[in-house]
């Protein structure tokens, strides 16, 4: 446990106060530099980053052979537009659909998750004419028109006069009411496998597989959001694979470049080919830099095993961490959440005590782990003793 000054912290978010808008709690410390999953403040503290940047950090942090894709890719060519073909934009764009699940085929680069989300709505809402989308129950999509649309209870920030099209919501893992739902009037069901916001709530693998019964029987398009489950994080490439089931588009960001924005929608041919000049299009999506990141990340996991890494802290955290205010735990991999038996918050803050730094989530008792696939055994102990250390709830 490090007691230091909190002063720079506190100068930093007073700078931050004066010019942004202020949406963001932030907490009482400033990083300068960070290694592997290791932040370093200003004032000299170390603390191990079990929230990975919120699920980005997927190599943890200096990566060299990431670091050195960017360096390389940024000197030799910063940027071009999709005007131009570029070998580092096929070199991501396949490897993507290689380790996809079966049927995907084609990729459009975007740059974040709720810009992969407003075009797979987009995609699947122009490839079946219909108006109406379904979601599920505690599930988070993004903040933009469409993405928050189908995000559970946004009402309250959502902000814009309407939304673009019909929304209902599927009661999660409720079988019986995804079949009565999902009918001829529907374009799409949107699902995240594992629901990130919601405290890391893994759906059961006989709800994916009937959300994909229905929507095949009746020609919906089923978008898996894999926005945070993606990337290895839930110990295969995409966490809808432990279930063998074979969505229609797949949306990719956050660990997707390994820190660099980017995003990627990944579908079927009969859905990309419907596509021409003029439909979709993006800025920033698929520039060398971000393109170069993609490949590497994915490289770095395939011959590093940080598949199989992942699984093995899965299992170690699960038998050694279910101690202190964590009452069970729940999730997949490194995206996980660890039910308390007070508020996650307190726990978090604890835990920051002990120079570990972890996340909340929209369930008030669930903290979350969402570090980088390299986690080390080490750092899950450390994990363990810090909570094993957290004094009981007074009685």
């Amino acid at each position: 446990m490090v007691a230091s000054s909190t002063a720079p912290a506190a100068d930093a978010r007073a700078r931050e106060a004066n010019v942004t808008l202020p949406v963001y709690g932030q907490l009482p410390f400033v990083p300068e530099r960070a290694v592997g999953c290791d932040i370093i403040t200003t004032d000299g503290r170390r603390i191990l980053d079990l929230y990975g940047g919120h699920a980005v950090a997927a190599l943890g942090y200096g990566h060299p052979r990431l670091t050195q894709a960017i360096q390389e890719q940024a000197s030799n060519l910063l940027f071009q537009s999709n005007a131009v073909a570029l070998d580092i934009r096929a070199t991501a764009a396949e490897a993507l659909v290689r380790i996809a699940p079966e049927g995907i085929a084609r990729a459009f680069f975007v740059n974040s998750g709720a810009e992969a989300n407003e075009n797979a709505l987009r995609m699947a809402c122009m490839t079946t004419g219909r108006k109406k989308v379904l979601a599920v129950t505690h599930g988070f999509h993004g903040r933009t028109a469409a993405a928050a649309a189908v995000t559970w209870h946004s009402d309250k920030w959502y902000g814009f006069p309407a939304k673009p099209f019909d929304v209902d919501f599927i009661p999660r893992d409720d079988i019986e009411a995804a079949a009565a739902m999902i009918d001829d009037t529907v374009a799409a069901v949107i699902v995240e496998p594992v629901q990130g916001v919601a405290g890391a709530y893994a759906l059961s693998g006989d709800f994916l597989r009937a959300l994909r019964t229905a929507t095949s029987d009746c020609g919906a398009v089923l978008i898996a959001d894999e926005v945070q489950s993606g990337m290895g994080r839930s110990g295969h490439f995409f966490a809808i694979q432990a279930h063998d089931v074979e969505p229609d588009i797949i949306t990719s960001a956050k660990s997707l470049g390994g820190g660099i924005p980017c995003g990627a929608v990944l579908c079927r041919d009969d859905i990309g080919l419907r596509f021409g000049p003029g439909d979709l299009g993006t800025t920033f999506g698929g520039g060398p830099v971000a393109a170069a990141a993609i490949a590497t990340t994915i490289n770095v996991i395939e011959t590093d095993n940080l598949l199989d890494n992942v699984r093995q802290r899965e299992a170690q955290i699960c038998t050694q961490c279910i101690t202190g205010p964590v009452q069970r735990i729940q999730g997949k991999g490194l995206l996980l959440g660890l039910v308390c038996d007070r508020p996650a918050v307190a726990v978090r803050d604890a835990l920051l005590d002990y120079d570990i730094l972890t996340g909340t989530s929209a369930d008030p008792q669930v903290l979350r782990i969402l570090a980088p696939l390299v986690l080390e055994s080490r750092h899950v102990e450390h994990l363990a003793r810090a909570l094993d250390a957290i004094p009981p709830l007074a009685h």
